[in-house]
């Protein structure tokens, strides 16, 4: 197995790779540069916003739902429409969204943060059935925002605290109880960014400043860890054939000098596992 540059553009800040499986194609967002980025039929392409993009879900063969630093909307592939959904804290210009995905149950959680990370100003919520609910508060880097193969478990981090966490769900998708401490990261000094789980249930982090994506079990035990020629791994993605592809996106922010002048900083990475992943949910829409 070898890591293969998958696409060479540079990204600021690569995050939210998303494989669509009805259209078999990979989706991710530059967050600083305000893009949505894809690969069609081998060619690069982009979609510019005007403001900060981070996160997306897939409605239908055609729609996105994507998360903006103020508002959720509908996004169509083929002429580029947008429709809004709601806000997302469009009153406070000192936030974005960072990184988020769909549950099991057709609803979507995305992360909110401060635009220079300050402390406690992070915020999950979950849009389900046209209802947007805060979940977490007070977090710093929201990240990791994944799901057990039932549906019936949540995962999200604070890549400030070094910490994943873990919350039941109820049938609705809801959290039922309090969040518990899945993984603490602080011995080892490693900042959980962007997450997946596979067919098994195993959870598999990307880590921000440690060239690598780790796989732990459901009871926290490391797997195994892949290695990417980028120090800022910023998430996973399964996809591909068979659902076996690992890609990974990866960031120039925050590298010095010498880093950044690596060729492979910031561009996006595929490598070929054994891995088994699961098809990303549909976000159900409520019309």
């Amino acid at each position: 197995m070898s890591v293969e540059v998958y696409d060479n553009r540079r990204c600021e800040l690569g995050e939210g790779p998303l494989w669509h499986p009805e259209r078999n194609q990979l989706f991710w967002f530059d967050i600083l540069g305000k893009q949505l980025m894809t690969r069609v039929n081998g060619e690069p392409r982009r979609w510019q916003f005007d403001e900060h993009v981070t996160a997306a879900g897939w409605v239908d063969t055609d729609t996105l739902l994507i998360a903006s630093e103020t508002r959720l909307f509908s996004f169509d592939l083929e002429y580029g429409d947008e429709q809004d959904l709601c806000p997302l804290e469009a009153d406070d210009d000192g936030t974005r969204s960072n990184d988020g995905r769909a549950d099991r149950q057709g609803g979507f959680w995305i992360g909110t943060m401060g635009k220079s990370a300050e402390s406690g100003r992070g915020t999950i919520y979950r849009y389900h059935k046209n209802e947007l609910r805060k979940l977490v508060e007070g977090i710093t880097i929201p990240n990791a925002i994944c799901f057990s193969p039932d549906g019936g478990l949540a995962y999200y981090a604070c890549s400030r605290a070094k910490k994943v966490f873990t919350l039941e769900l109820d049938d609705d998708g809801w959290p039922k109880a309090e969040a518990k401490l899945f993984l603490d990261l602080n011995p080892e000094g490693l900042a959980p960014d962007g997450a997946v789980t596979d067919s098994h249930g195993n959870f598999w982090n990307a880590q921000w400043g440690a060239f690598r994506v780790a796989g732990y079990n459901p009871e926290g035990k490391l797997l195994r860890t892949f290695e990417f020629p980028a120090k800022h791994t910023s998430c996973p993605a399964l996809g591909g054939s068979g659902l076996s592809t690992l890609f990974c996106t990866s960031a120039l922010e925050g590298l010095d000098p010498e880093e950044a002048a690596r060729a492979e900083s910031g561009m996006t990475f595929s490598l070929q596992t054994e891995l088994k992943g699961l098809p990303e949910p549909r976000v159900e829409l409520q019309t």
